[in-house]
């Protein structure tokens, strides 16, 4: 489909939290995914994303997350003191935070007169998978994937070391496919493998898919992108939102040792694409 973009200011308390949005042209209505962007906020990869998923039938909006630190249209570097910037900002944002925004960007977003009422889902990269989770949290969210999302094995987002993410699974009332690279540093197998546990103890329908790259292979500038792990991820996304309840990812030559690999050394299969 073809897209048209635009930003908007969403109204939260204390800042206004500027937002991309990736929309058919066409007239109806649409599923709207809340898009959640790196450390580095709203960059070139961030909004290809967000228009690529749009292109599929969705309304994506990806809004800033630091937009109570940072000003409005901030997109930062890919380098060393941009990444320290983004950390730091993160660091100086309460989990409450990020929670807020999230429920006033739904509220807006649910009231959007080209948004299917009652068709809210979410996703993210990197602490932006962890904030998809935490959306996901949400009752009204009906399905979620998280790209190698941080800290969600071991509580750490942005101020708070422990913000009990995993421990609130049981409030997932949609479905999650959590995404994962086998050599990704900082979500190690053991990381997954505290996901998988939790997410089965909560009872959550979910599925975690693993792919041989590295940390944030889906951005399309840098080293790490892998652009076959890229589409093969992108489509198992487009398949869930498509059809929540419904998934079966297909497998591909790629993934599919790694999917043995996981089965093997674990009693409760994981499914890679």
């Amino acid at each position: 489909m073809v897209v048209e973009t635009s930003y908007i200011d969403i109204p939260v308390p204390h800042s206004p939290m500027r937002t991309f949005v990736a929309a058919p042209h066409a007239t109806g209505k649409f599923p709207v995914i809340l898009c959640y962007s790196d450390i580095f906020q709203l960059t070139g990869p961030m909004l290809r994303a967000c228009v690529r998923l749009a292109g599929y039938g969705f309304i994506a909006a990806a809004p800033e997350i630091y937009h109570r630190i940072e000003p409005p249209g901030t997109a930062i570097p890919f380098d060393d003191a941009g990444r320290t910037r983004g950390l730091e900002n993160a660091s100086k944002t309460p989990v409450s935070d990020f929670d807020a925004s999230c429920r006033a960007a739904f509220d807006w977003l649910g009231a959007h007169p080209k948004v299917v009422p009652g068709n809210l889902g979410a996703m993210g990269f990197c602490i932006g998978g962890h904030l998809a989770f935490r959306a996901a949290l949400q009752p009204d969210v009906r399905a979620t994937v998280c790209f190698y999302g941080t800290g969600i094995h071991n509580g750490k987002l942005g101020k708070d070391a422990d913000a009990g993410s995993l421990a609130q699974a049981s409030k997932i009332r949609g479905e999650l496919l959590m995404i994962f690279g086998s050599n990704d540093p900082h979500v190690p197998s053991e990381g997954r493998d505290t996901v998988e546990h939790g997410l089965r103890a909560a009872g959550v329908k979910h599925r975690i898919q693993l792919y041989a790259a590295e940390h944030a292979f889906m951005r399309d500038e840098g080293p790490r992108f892998d652009p076959e792990c890229t589409d093969l991820a992108f489509a198992d996304m487009i398949q869930l939102f498509r059809n929540p309840r419904k998934y079966q990812p297909k497998l591909s030559r790629k993934s599919s040792a790694i999917r043995a690999t996981q089965n093997s050394s674990s009693s409760t299969p994981t499914t890679s694409a």
